[in-house]
Formats: C-alpha cells, structure tokens, sequence
C-alpha cells in the first residue's frame, strides 16, 4: 500500500512540492491526488476532515485498511520526508526533534500566507505522462 499525498491542486507551494517529490521520489513509494478530487475528498471526509478546507497537506497511511491513518501538517511533512529514503531521513529526524505544537504553528504561518507568497493556479497543473501513475485522482 503506497502512502498518499492530498495536496492542494492550485496553490503554487504545493505544485512546488509535487515538483520535489516526483524528482526524488526514486523508489517510486508516494503517491498523489489533489484535495480538490472527490478521491481525496472521500479520504478527508472518512476522516471527518471538510474536504473545502485546503489550508493543509495530508498524507494517508494505509489507505482502505483498518488501520488507515490521516497526517496533517508538519506530521505529513516529516513522514514525506521519511518515505523518500536516502538523505531525506535526516531533515525528517531533524524535524522531530521539535515539539509538535511550534512546527504546527510554524507549518500554519506559511501555510496561511502561501498564496500571496507562491501564487495560485486557476486549476491544476497537468503532470508529466511518465508521473502519471502516481497520481491517483487522474487514473
């Protein structure tokens, strides 16, 4: 079971995201689908979580298990980090190591002001055909 992660499909931080992760996503582990999806929006709402609400990223463990599990924010972040592998370990360790309430308030304050910085798409961005698989919300 591939982890996924519900990203907002419009905002520019977040295609940003999408970018880093395809180029080093190596062993082809995570996989995607925009929160604008109605994929992504039965995921949030099994979860109790407004699928209109786009001020966060999630990653979603174990995906139609039992044990299915939702990560918001720095939590997400990290463990992204963690699947990648390789040297990302280290980031991801590194941002454990703070309490989970400053790296949510931090995560929170660029997340509320990640239009204006990063801009926003009027729809989203159409991936590479060789990306397409991990996108879960196009196949």
């Amino acid at each position: 079971m591939y982890p996924i992660i519900l990203y907002d499909g419009v905002c520019g931080l977040c295609d940003r995201l999408v970018r880093f992760i395809l180029k080093r996503d190596k062993r082809d582990v995570l996989r995607l689908a925009s929160q604008q999806s109605e994929f992504a929006a039965e995921i949030l709402r099994r979860h109790g979580v407004n699928p209109e609400r786009l001020d966060t990223v999630y990653l979603v463990l174990n995906h139609q298990q039992p044990s299915e599990r939702l990560l918001p924010r720095s939590d997400a972040a990290s463990e992204i980090l963690s699947q990648l592998g390789g040297i990302w370990h280290l980031p991801a360790g590194i941002l454990r190591l703070f309490p989970h309430g400053i790296r949510d308030r931090l995560y929170n304050l660029v997340a509320r002001r990640r239009y204006q910085v990063f801009g926003k798409y009027e729809s989203c961005p159409i991936p590479d055909p060789k990306d397409r698989h991990k996108f879960l919300d196009l196949n």
